[in-house]
């Protein structure tokens, strides 16, 4: 059996041939069209640390200012609605892993993205408890951090410790003492990430609990810059 690494460049190959836009079906096209990202993901203002939608003219939103995250910079692609959602799923927990490709074309499309990758030295996918590695089969974060920057990411250095109870229902504050422990850097490696500015790589924010608790652990670690990429951002923190 062939290797995931030998079957990269195949995969690659796969995922520049045209193909039916998801959205609106033109073809042929990209597996989402330009048409439907500049429609349904058009650039809107954001918090530029937390990625929550603020009204034009505010530089920062009421919570980041009360509570400064521990990230420099955090950008997302779209927002967490239709028809985003409904591909996300189709890529996170149905096994559609050729997904990742137009979804980090989509990130990358987004206002800032580009110019944070390129000035980084490192891009970390946010890690999964293992029991949900086994159940999807891969890491979600992974895939979409390998297309962005595929010679920066490094899917061994930020590890997931344990795995933690359900988000949902949690206040914000409940979130991050839930999530207190759940990462750490690689033990045989504990000055890699000294000095670095690091980018880290999720699919979906919700209260940015998760982001915020491995942005800590790479501070704590001495990472000079830390920033977050995020494909879809949902409206308001919960």
């Amino acid at each position: 059996m062939l290797s995931s690494r030998a079957l990269r460049p195949f995969s690659a190959l796969l995922d520049a041939l045209p193909s039916q836009c998801a959205v609106c079906r033109s073809w042929p096209a990209r597996p989402i069209c330009d048409a439907c990202v500049a429609r349904l993901a058009p650039p809107v203002a954001r918090c530029p640390t937390c990625a929550i939608p603020v009204p034009e003219g505010i530089t920062q939103c009421a919570e980041c200012v009360a509570n400064p995250p521990p990230l420099d910079a955090c950008m997302a692609a779209c927002a967490y609605e239709w028809p985003w959602p409904e591909y996300i799923a189709q890529f996170k927990f149905h096994g559609h892993a050729g997904w990742a490709a137009p979804l980090a074309t989509l990130m990358r499309s987004a206002p800032w993205v580009e110019p944070v990758l390129e000035q980084c030295d490192l891009v970390l996918p946010m890690p999964l408890a293992l029991e949900r590695l086994r159940e999807r089969g891969f890491n979600q974060a992974l895939e979409l951090a390998r297309r962005l920057a595929p010679a920066k990411v490094d899917p061994t250095l930020l590890l997931r410790t344990r795995a933690t109870a359900a988000q949902s229902g949690l206040l914000r504050a409940e979130r991050l003492l839930n999530l207190r422990g759940a990462f750490a850097i690689e033990p045989l490696r504990p000055d890699a990430v000294r000095g670095r500015r690091i980018v880290l790589v999720d699919d979906v924010m919700t209260s940015g609990a998760s982001l915020f608790a491995a942005a800590q652990v790479l501070r704590a670690g001495g990472a000079e810059h830390v920033s977050a990429v995020v494909l879809a951002r949902t409206g308001a923190p919960q």
